[in-house]
């Protein structure tokens, strides 16, 4: 492999490209994927699949001498990657301690240890933050958060953890495929829907009129709320400012008021 400075990456997961950019890395990225427009400092560059659907020839194109990628991913679109001569990393980080060793671990592939470093205790010193902001209570709302509703799939573990840091309790099996009855049992009193993918275009109405939720507290008292995509699903950076979201919807009474237009 190269001398980190000068490797030549393509990021197929919005995650390791809010990574990079973050550690300082941006001019050693030469493609990302298109699910990485919401990273604006990567506007610009040429845009590829995923490891769902990808042309191999369309990486290889760009001479990269790295290719990072994540799930989901299809076999057959990974596979025709393996075949092609450069590096490939693949990425799984079910936790926040994985995120943090994914940081670690693209600050030594790209000569950026210390970034790294400083990245992750800003991370750490963010969450205890906001957890110190939290009220300290026995009862802790419930809280449901979702990933995909056709099929319908929680939030993954990361953002289980994110809800106990402000101070709620996770509901239902996280990054699992859960039905509306285990959803209606765990009765939460707040939910949030993070759509994959879709921005902020989630749909509140598909929870309030869902016939087997009317008796739901989250649904009764009108507490179901949509958080942008990238904000929870992107393990990386953004999770900060997705706890700092999921804390304001738990605690509207806690949370600084927006400004006017932001």
């Amino acid at each position: 492999m190269p001398r980190a400075e000068r490797s030549r990456i393509v990021s197929l997961a919005p995650s390791s490209t809010s990574i990079l950019v973050a550690l300082g890395a941006r001019h050693q990225l030469v493609g990302v994927s298109k699910w990485c427009k919401f990273v604006a400092a990567v506007r610009g560059l040429p845009e590829l699949g995923d490891c769902w659907s990808l042309d191999p020839e369309s990486v290889m194109r760009l001479r990269p001498t790295l290719v990072i990628g994540s799930v989901p991913f299809k076999a057959e679109t990974v596979s025709r990657l393996l075949e092609q001569p450069v590096n490939f990393l693949a990425q799984n980080p079910r936790s926040l301690a994985d995120v943090y060793r994914d940081i670690r671990m693209l600050g030594a592939l790209t000569g950026r240890a210390p970034a790294a470093e400083k990245l992750v205790r800003h991370m750490e010193q963010g969450f205890a933050a906001i957890a110190r902001r939290a009220p300290r209570s026995r009862v802790r709302p419930r809280v449901y958060c979702e990933a995909w509703p056709h099929p319908r799939i929680s939030s993954p573990p990361w953002v289980a953890e994110l809800v106990e840091i402000c101070g709620g309790r996770f509901v239902c099996r996280p990054g699992a495929r859960v039905s509306d009855t285990e959803v209606a049992r765990a009765r939460p009193e707040v939910i949030a829907l993070a759509w994959t993918a879709t921005g902020d275009r989630a749909r509140v109405d598909s929870a309030l009129h869902n016939p087997h939720w009317s008796k739901i507290p989250a649904v009764r008292d009108h507490r179901v709320h949509v958080v942008r995509d990238e904000l929870l699903n992107t393990p990386g950076p953004p999770l900060l400012r997705g706890a700092a979201e999921l804390f304001r919807i738990l605690h509207p009474q806690l949370a600084p008021r927006r400004r006017s237009g932001t």
